[in-house]
């Protein structure tokens, strides 16, 4: 008995330690927000927002103020949203299709071009950055299309592996039985089989969404001679202080909390169709 209270602590403890350690960051910069310069400067650093003079406690929001008022910024979360969501809109939609021709139709060279896809996801982007910047010059596309389609080389192999996975898993009987009643393959796959694949859509779907919304160094070189098309994460990386030399540390951690909030937003909403999907076919029965 003592032993297994010994286990049962030692689990929480470890619970509460990988708790912190993915939190805390989070949490700095949700306090560092908060901070006008001269708090942040304080040493030592404090753990809430403490007035210089009277060490009461005394948040301020002023660094989201300035940058709710950086047109940089605006229009850098704009960008991201256009690309993160036509990027997760083309992956799903060809992923899907491939998913299902991979996962339930037979056909000469399945197997290869499945592992193929998996092949891929393995190349670090920067092995591919210099060739499709080429590339992408060569075809003179705008900056915001060369993000959509550079971004659809690691999230449309992703998609389609996992959807892959997930059709595999549904039952042959129900394909047979729209056959039987005279569906065609498409009409099988657009109103039988699709319906059912909500839960790893949305599981994909949102894991493409904060691949594109969190990318940086395809953007960074893409918008580099259009300014204008800059994504948050490059606008953030271009803050410029009030000042000469000056890093805006505190409105840099104001807009990180601004662009993490929809992703944790996303994650609550969709919850229970993401563990759906995480764990689709583990149990067989």
């Amino acid at each position: 008995m003592r032993k297994s209270k010994v286990k049962k602590v030692a689990f929480y403890l470890l619970l509460a330690f990988i708790l912190f350690y993915l939190l805390f960051p989070f949490y700095w910069a949700v306090n560092s927000s908060l901070k006008t310069e001269a708090q942040i400067q304080m040493t030592p650093a404090t753990f809430i927002p403490r007035d210089p003079v009277t060490r009461e406690f005394s948040p301020s929001f002023h660094n989201y103020r300035v940058i709710f008022d950086n047109q940089q910024f605006i229009r850098g979360v704009w960008n991201s949203t256009v690309v993160a969501v036509s990027t997760t809109a083309l992956a799903l939609t060809a992923g899907s299709f491939a998913a299902f021709a991979l996962g339930k139709l037979r056909f000469k060279g399945r197997k290869p071009a499945l592992y193929m896809i998996l092949a891929m996801t393995m190349f670090p982007q920067v092995t591919v950055l210099a060739g499709l910047y080429a590339v992408i010059n060569t075809l003179n596309l705008s900056a915001r299309l060369s993000m959509i389609l550079s971004y659809m080389i690691f999230t449309l192999p992703f998609t389609t592996w996992v959807l892959t996975a997930f059709f595999k898993g549904l039952p042959p009987a129900l394909m047979e039985s729209a056959q039987v009643d005279g569906a065609t393959p498409f009409q099988t796959f657009y109103r039988i089989l699709l319906p059912l694949t909500a839960p790893a859509m949305v599981t994909t779907g949102l894991l493409a969404f904060i691949a594109a919304w969190n990318e940086y160094l395809f953007a960074l070189t893409f918008t580099s001679i259009d300014p204008g098309a800059r994504t948050v994460p490059v606008a953030i990386a271009y803050f410029g202080g009030a000042v000469a030399r000056q890093e805006p540390f505190g409105e840099i951690m104001a807009a990180a909390v601004v662009v993490t909030v929809p992703i944790v937003l996303l994650v609550l909403i969709f919850q229970r169709r993401i563990v759906a999907g995480l764990t689709a076919g583990a149990i067989k029965g």
